[in-house]
């Protein structure tokens, strides 16, 4: 895949709102099959577009690629040759930090060359919705594009992505009861309304939703800094935002992100490969077999599939 194809796909998925990892290959010591300037995509389901390296380095971006949607970091990926034995200890379970930044993993299969690959988690914005007309929920508009966010008008009855991070309404009495309770019920993860005290502790209590969902509106929506106008509400409503929003865990050596870790994301399942010892991620697309016990057995690649195949009962102790 030619770099400007590569970037025209990473338009492409940022436009449908699917995160993935750029990797870019930024330093390479001979022998290795990549050169500075390669990149690839990982996606959420594992796939790989794009090139890297062998299948082994392949292997090793994309279990980390994986574990950066789950962070929304962004890493410089060192891997490193190395024996069995190195792959069970740093190149096992992908850590080995060396510093802030920096991932180092011994990759036994590797032809002997070290590779230096920049890993940039690209994670869609968060996705609000507003619900109104007025000017406060013109300035929750124009504030949250001013925050990055992916701030858009809404409507009653206005489907509900299930990527959606925030549903405010600044209606102001208009069709309100309808669009909480839909927002609520779809397990939005930040509901506001705007609203006094008074007025708002009324409209929840007409809304026929349990104490435990009442309890997940926000109202007044905002955190309370004395906002007065349009815009200082707004701000108000994006600070509660982001105070009540998940905060995942930072994994060794990783930088923050920018965005938020991917909703659909789920853990990365990994297995460990018999033969050479890395870990790798299973996914639809992992080669792998059936074992000698009858479960799955997973590899970085065919090569060591193959030696297994040739010799099951060597790895069996492994797999």
């Amino acid at each position: 895949m030619k770099s400007t194809e590569l970037l025209d796909r990473a338009d492409q998925l940022r436009q449908g709102r699917t995160p993935f990892v750029l990797a870019t290959v930024v330093r390479a010591q001979r022998p290795t099959s990549a050169k500075p300037g390669d990149s690839a995509l990982v996606l959420p389901d594992g796939t790989v577009e794009g090139f890297v390296g062998g299948v082994c380095a392949e292997s090793t971006v994309q279990l980390q690629g994986l574990r950066l949607l789950e962070t929304g970091e962004s890493v410089l990926l060192r891997i490193t040759p190395g024996g069995a034995e190195g792959a069970a200890g740093r190149g096992a379970d992908g850590g080995g930090a060396e510093g802030e930044g920096l991932v180092t993993v011994a990759n036994p299969c590797q032809s002997g060359g070290t590779l230096d690959i920049f890993l940039e988690a690209h994670l869609p914005p968060l996705l609000v919705h507003v619900l109104g007309h007025a000017p406060i929920a013109r300035a929750l508009l124009d504030v949250g594009r001013a925050l990055g966010y992916d701030a858009r008008p809404a409507e009653p009855g206005t489907p509900l992505p299930d990527d959606l991070d925030a549903v405010v309404i600044a209606s102001h009495g208009r069709d309100e009861e309808a669009s909480l309770a839909a927002a609520v019920r779809a397990g939005v993860p930040y509901v506001g309304l705007v609203a006094s005290p008074r007025r708002g502790t009324a409209v929840l209590a007409g809304l026929g939703l349990t104490p435990q969902e009442r309890a997940r509106v926000h109202t007044p929506a905002g955190l309370d800094i004395g906002a007065r106008t349009p815009a200082e509400i707004a701000v108000s409503v994006y600070a509660e935002v982001i105070a009540v929003r998940p905060r995942p865990a930072a994994r060794p050596g990783g930088r923050p992100g920018t965005g938020q870790p991917a909703a659909s994301q789920r853990p990365v399942a990994q297995a460990v490969d018999p033969v050479c010892g890395m870990s790798v991620a299973v996914t639809p697309g992992t080669v792998a077999l059936t074992g000698q016990g009858g479960g799955a057995v997973y590899f970085c690649g065919p090569g060591c599939r193959h030696a297994y195949t040739d010799d099951p009962t060597r790895y069996a102790h492994a797999s």
